[in-house]
């Protein structure tokens, strides 16, 4: 894996990518795997320091080669941490900040996020997040702990559908962010002329899957289930 500029990323690090439009002075990259999205934000946002944060040993080590061949010239802007995603020492670097956690399941993300919040309640944060499964969950602890949404898009890769979300921690007082939908709100908004099929694909699925598990815990899921029967396409 290398990182020259002619290196392709995918259709969901593309949309990751493209949802960071603020200024942050730190990003950081969780569960960043082979690094691919932090190196694209590293040259999108040369004013930004990218912190590069994993659990595997082995993918760090081969990461910090990687980057120490490619940005050399921009040591100062990188840095790779072999940590949980949970416990960023988010407090020791000042400035505004961008958690992205992307790749895995919601129920750990879930945890990840009250951890980091709970850990620093007066910093303002944001959090790009695109969880593999457990999305409406996801969504019902953000509502919980009072979040607010920036954005929020699906993508389709490789035959799987992606929910991503920019959340944030803080309310702005100007220009109020939008509250957070269990289901999704501008999920299922048509802005092209192909996003119409895929969002019906994905919301026939979604009631498929509560569909089924309805089945066998009627009483978990109704509510849910009844939630996405609501959602209208338009």
């Amino acid at each position: 894996m290398i990182f020259e500029r002619e290196v392709k990323i995918g259709k969901r690090l593309q949309q990751l990518q493209s949802l960071v439009t603020e200024p942050y002075d730190h990003i950081w990259d969780c569960c960043c795997d082979h690094g691919l999205l932090g190196a694209a934000l590293l040259r999108q946002h040369p004013e930004s320091h990218i912190h590069f944060v994993d659990v595997v040993p082995a993918l760090i080590d081969a990461l910090n080669e990687r980057l120490s061949q490619h940005f050399a010239d921009r040591t100062h802007r990188w840095q790779t941490l072999c940590m949980d995603a949970g416990a960023l020492p988010l407090n020791d670097y000042p400035g505004k900040h961008l958690v992205i956690i992307a790749g895995v399941g919601g129920d750990l993300m879930m945890d990840m996020v009250a951890r980091l919040q709970d850990a620093n309640p007066e910093k303002e944060l944001d959090f790009l997040l695109c969880p593999v499964h457990h999305q409406y969950a996801l969504r019902t602890l953000l509502i919980s702990r009072g979040f607010k949404l920036k954005e929020e898009v699906l993508v389709e890769e490789n035959r799987r559908f992606y929910e991503i979300m920019l959340v944030t921690t803080h309310q702005n007082t100007h220009q109020p962010y939008a509250d957070i939908s269990p289901v999704g709100s501008r999920l299922w908004l048509t802005v092209d002329q192909v996003q119409p099929d895929n969002r019906k694909r994905y919301l026939t699925q979604t009631l498929a899957h509560y569909e089924r598990i309805q089945r066998g815990k009627p009483d978990d899921v109704q509510p849910i289930l009844h939630a996405y029967q609501q959602v209208n396409l338009s």
